[in-house]
């Protein structure tokens, strides 16, 4: 996996939503965080002691990341998180089951998050070298079979793919390229694991080294000349010289299990089919 953001002389802006291959978990084994909201301290400055638990479980203070001589983009997340995130923010329900608390808590977070980070970062990417915005956002594919399911989810989805165009086009002269990326296969992360379908689905996987290779290479491209793309990490990667795909599977002995949005007529570069 490639440390992006030490490698690149710029302010990239990656907006992360949950990919499509998390489910919503069932909500009666957590009861008690329905009640759980987003609440917005917008302008407020964050004091550099504060105190978090890193991926190791260490004590960190904010102020050790910020050395005064890159920029930085902060995100706060859950580490390891079994049922909070996808609980609050994934409602893969049809319309007469999505309460409309869960469908603005999914637009507040991807589609609206989508689109204040974007323009907060705005001003400081047009001084930078090389500035890149990339999304983790589905192609423009308006098919019925990701909507029809469950709407609610898909637009917030394909939301965030909406500002990748809107921004492409209105930034272009600035230099800023806008890009979105998503992966062909469920991604080996926590909350597959945790929500998903276990091991077994983990095994059904690809790690996630695919995903930081692809966004690799779309950040160190000149951003005057690499903007406005759906990318997807297979098809990209093979379409920058990668050949081996297998070292990117879990279990080779397993199939690969498919993403939510990929176009019918995205043609994978190596087989999904288990390795014999």
């Amino acid at each position: 996996m490639r440390t992006v953001f030490t490698a690149l002389p710029v302010l990239a802006a990656l907006t992360l939503g949950v990919s499509g291959e998390v489910v919503a978990a069932d909500e009666a084994n957590a009861p008690a965080m329905h009640s759980i909201d987003v609440e917005e301290h917008l302008g407020e400055v964050i004091d550099r002691d504060l105190t978090f638990v890193d991926q190791d479980g260490k004590k960190v203070q904010l102020g050790d990341f910020l050395d005064g001589k890159r920029p930085v983009l902060l995100t706060l997340n859950y580490y390891r998180c079994p049922v909070l995130c996808n609980v609050q923010l994934n409602a893969l329900t049809d319309t007469l089951a999505t309460e409309m608390k869960r469908f603005d808590l999914m637009h507040e977070v991807n589609t609206r998050g989508t689109f204040l980070v974007s323009k907060a970062c705005i001003p400081h990417l047009e001084k930078a070298q090389n500035p890149h915005i990339l999304m983790l956002s589905p192609p423009l594919d308006m098919a019925e079979k990701w909507f029809a399911p469950h709407l609610a989810y898909s637009i917030a989805k394909f939301g965030m793919s909406l500002c990748v165009l809107g921004l492409a086009g209105e930034l272009r002269e600035k230099g800023i390229a806008v890009n979105a990326l998503w992966p062909r296969t469920a991604i080996a992360t926590a909350a597959v694991k945790n929500l998903v379908g276990g091991e077994a689905m983990m095994a059904a996987s690809r790690t996630p080294d695919i995903l930081a290779d692809a966004a690799w290479l779309v950040l160190t491209r000149g951003s005057g000349e690499f903007t406005g793309n759906f990318l997807i990490d297979d098809s990209f990667l093979a379409e920058n010289g990668v050949t081996d795909f297998d070292k990117y599977r879990v279990d080779p002995a397993r199939d690969l299990a498919p993403d939510f949005f990929v176009p019918d007529s995205s043609i994978p570069p190596a087989s999904l089919k288990a390795l014999r």
